[in-house]
């Protein structure tokens, strides 16, 4: 009697898969980030060329946080996401 094959193996895939997701994403999620340290003034102009170049409903860019430095300087991590859906 002749054996029907099945599907192949797939746990060899899901290992594969799950493999590159960790080396892509490197615990960063799916979003891009980028850190500034700007004059307050600077910082301001800085943020809205990003809510400009990325708007919000479409990319969810946001200031991810932010601190107040001596000298009036801000340091502050925008975040959005690479592509819009």
């Amino acid at each position: 009697m002749a054996r029907v094959p099945g599907p192949p193996p797939m746990e060899g895939l899901r290992r594969q898969i799950e493999r590159r997701r960790r080396e892509t994403n490197a615990g960063q999620g799916h979003f891009v980030r980028e850190t500034f340290c700007l004059e307050r003034a600077e910082a301001r102009r800085k943020a809205r060329e990003w809510f400009d170049l990325w708007p919000k409903a479409a990319y969810w860019t946001e200031v991810e946080s932010w601190r107040t430095l001596d000298g009036d300087r801000i340091e502050f991590t925008m975040r959005r996401l690479p592509s819009a859906d």
